[in-house]
């Protein structure tokens, strides 16, 4: 799709391209109120919006950048955004830092945004594959930095991590425990994040000749976006565990794997509230080793995510690109390291 340009309007006008840019800047450089419309109606029926990296080179005005995470009440992005907030405050920028709600249309429209206010670069945790914003943006001389959620865009710049493997080994380390019914609790599996732990689940259970159950793997409904906050994923732990404890005790897990630590905790409290003691009767681990894993009773066992590390990379590379040096900016693949705590036990302990 090509870029529409000043010179595209100018010529929907007839008018020189000196003039569109006056008017379009915001000068007060001598145009007729006539002329002003009519560029101005122009533009928008041709939905020129202006290349943001000409300007800032020109006016020397946006020391900018964007963050768009699905919620900055979940723990995991605030690490993350703690991360990127240091390097940006070295570089003498100022961060924009926009919350999306796990809603779509607000991710698009936090984008069209950004790119209006002329912001450098945007480092996004995309809750959607739609890639149509992401090279509209890069395509306009903005700079995309894509963390933890894997895009297929060729335009955005990544820095990922291995869920798969993450997934993999915090079923490996159950598995060692001797425990068998093994059950994975999640939120929708929409996100490249969720299911790299699911495969890295299927992974582990099938080496380990484990009966990978349908029973076991309990999905949260796909409302997300429209009912959440920042109890969503305490919320959907506590719902999801109650599920399976409705099962008969030949059907019950003997471990549960959360898909983060959220969810973890919620159903480590509705256990509780049920008499079910963890780790004596039921195991339980979560997944990104956020800081109050470590503040739970029992501390959670959990999968280490160097979440303000991601933050850092990003952020850095976001930065080369805008200095121009692309040429050796290479995908990053962060990977996975267990936390041993007291929330998993042998099950010969039992």
């Amino acid at each position: 799709m090509k870029t529409v340009t000043i010179l595209d309007v100018a010529k929907l006008v007839e008018a020189s391209p000196a003039t569109v840019s006056r008017v379009l800047s915001g000068s007060d450089y001598p145009v007729s109120e006539a002329m002003r419309e009519k560029i101005k109606k122009a533009a928008k029926q041709l939905n020129y919006t202006p290349n943001l990296v000409g300007r800032q080179l020109k006016t020397n005005t946006s020391m900018t950048i964007g963050i768009i995470v699905p919620s900055i009440s979940n723990p995991f992005y605030s690490e993350v955004v703690l991360g990127i907030e240091e390097i940006a405050r070295q570089k003498g920028y100022h961060v924009l830092l926009c919350n999306s709600h796990q809603d779509i249309e607000l991710e698009k429209n936090y984008f069209k945004t950004l790119l209006e206010n002329q912001v450098r670069g945007v480092i996004i945790s995309s809750i959607s594959q739609e890639t149509g914003v992401l090279t509209e943006y890069s395509e306009k001389g903005g700079c995309v930095i894509s963390i933890d959620q894997a895009q297929e865009n060729p335009t955005v710049f990544q820095v990922n991590y291995d869920y798969r493997r993450g997934g993999y080994m915090a079923v490996q380390h159950l598995l060692e425990l001797g425990h068998r019914r093994i059950a994975y609790v999640t939120a929708p599996l929409d996100r490249p994040s969720r299911l790299g732990i699911y495969k890295g689940y299927q992974d582990a259970m099938r080496e380990y000749d484990a009966n990978v159950s349908e029973e076991l793997v309990r999905v949260a409904d796909n409302q997300e976006g429209r009912y959440y906050d920042g109890k969503y994923e305490f919320n959907n732990g506590k719902k999801l565990a109650n599920q399976l404890l409705e099962l008969s005790p030949d059907e019950r897990p003997t471990a549960i794997l959360a898909c983060n630590d959220s969810t973890a905790m919620g159903v480590m409290y509705e256990l509780r509230e049920q008499g079910v003691r963890v780790p004596d009767d039921m195991s339980v681990m979560g997944f990104d080793n956020v800081d109050l894993s470590i503040m739970t009773a029992p501390p959670l066992t959990t999968i280490e995510h160097p979440k303000a590390e991601m933050g850092k990379f990003a952020c850095n590379m976001l930065f080369q690109v805008l200095e121009g040096d692309t040429g050796n900016i290479q995908e990053i693949m962060l990977q996975p390291k267990l936390v041993l705590r007291q929330s998993t036990q042998s099950i010969s302990l039992r």
